[in-house]
C-alpha cells in the first residue's frame, strides 16, 4: 500500500498540480491538509475522474483536511475531529481493516509569545491521547505537523531557536506527543537538507536547499516494521503555482 501526505495550500488552486502528480504517482491513500475550501466547492468530481473518491471537511480560506481513496480500496471508514465530539477541520481519522491513519494539520502557533502557541500545545496533547490509545496497533500519524524535530530538519538552526516550529519547548512537546512512534522517513534517509517545506518568500529556496522538514509520517512499531521506503517529492514544488509544501510518500507491506 502506498500512502502519501501533502499540504496543498488550497486544493482548488493546486488542482492542476494534483492532476499532474497523480498521473505518475498513484497512491492508494493521499491525505491532504490546508484544503482551504468549503465542502460544497471541494473538487470531488475531478478526483473521481482520476480514480479516487474523496472524504473532506473544510472551511473558507483556512484549515481543511481530506483524503483521496483509490476507488478499488474498500472497507474504509473516515471520521473528522477529535473523538470528544468536536468536528474539527484540522483532524481526520481513516480506518481500513487493521490500519488506522490520523491526518492532522497542527496549528502553526504564530509565535512563542502568542496565545496560539498554547493552542498548538493543547492540540498536540489531544493528539497524544489518540496515540497512547492506538500505538499498539497498525497506526500512522501523518500530515503537516508544524514541528521540525531535529537540527538537521531546518536550514541554519541557530537562527531559529525562538521559532514557534523549532524552539526547544515545542520540540520537547512534540517528542512527548509522538511517544514511541517511529519516524518513517528517517528509517530510510538520515541525511540533512531533506525538506518538505520551502517558503515562498525565499528566492530559489528549492535549488538553494533552504527549507524545513515539518511534514511527517510517524508509525507504530508494528507498522514501521512493514515500511518499504519513504521519500519527499520536491518536483511539484518546482512547477507553476506550487504549494509551499511537497508530498511525502511511503510504501508499506499491507
Amino acid at each position: 500500500m502506498i500512502i502519501a501526505t501533502f499540504n496543498v495550500n488550497s486544493v482548488r488552486t493546486r488542482l492542476s498540480i494534483l492532476e499532474r502528480w497523480l498521473k505518475t504517482n498513484v497512491p492508494d491513500l493521499l491525505f491532504l491538509q490546508e484544503t482551504k475550501t468549503q465542502d460544497e466547492f471541494f473538487p470531488s468530481l475531478a478526483f473521481q475522474e482520476m480514480g479516487y473518491r474523496s472524504y473532506y471537511h473544510g472551511g473558507k480560506s483556512y484549515n481543511g483536511v481530506a483524503v483521496l481513496v483509490k476507488n478499488s480500496l474498500d472497507d474504509v471508514n473516515v471520521t473528522f475531529g477529535f473523538d470528544d465530539g468536536e468536528f474539527d477541520t484540522r483532524v481526520l481519522t481513516l480506518r481500513h481493516k487493521s490500519l488506522t491513519v490520523l491526518n492532522t494539520y497542527v496549528p502553526q502557533g504564530k509565535s512563542i509569545d502568542h496565545s496560539d502557541f498554547q493552542v498548538k500545545k493543547d492540540f498536540l496533547a489531544r493528539v497524544k491521547n489518540i496515540i497512547d490509545r492506538e500505538k499498539n496497533g497498525l497506526f500512522l500519524w501523518l500530515g503537516d505537523l508544524n514541528v521540525a524535530p531535529e537540527e538537521i530538519d531546518v536550514t541554519n538552526p541557530s537562527a531559529k531557536r525562538n521559532h514557534v516550529c523549532f524552539c526547544d519547548e515545542i520540540r520537547e512537546v512534540f517528542s512527548e506527543t509522538k511517544n514511541s512512534l517511529i519516524d518513517i522517513l528517517r528509517l530510510f534517509n538520515k541525511n540533512p537538507d531533506v525538506f518538505t517545506f520551502f517558503d515562498y518568500r525565499v528566492k530559489d529556496a528549492v535549488d538553494r536547499k533552504i527549507g524545513w522538514r515539518i511534514d511527517h509520517m510517524l508509525a507504530s512499531q508494528s507498522l514501521a516494521d512493514l515500511a518499504e521506503w519513504c521519500r519527499p517529492d520536491i518536483e511539484p514544488r518546482k512547477w507553476e503555482r506550487p504549494s509551499d509544501h511537497t508530498p511525502l510518500i511511503a510504501e508499506f507491506r499491507l
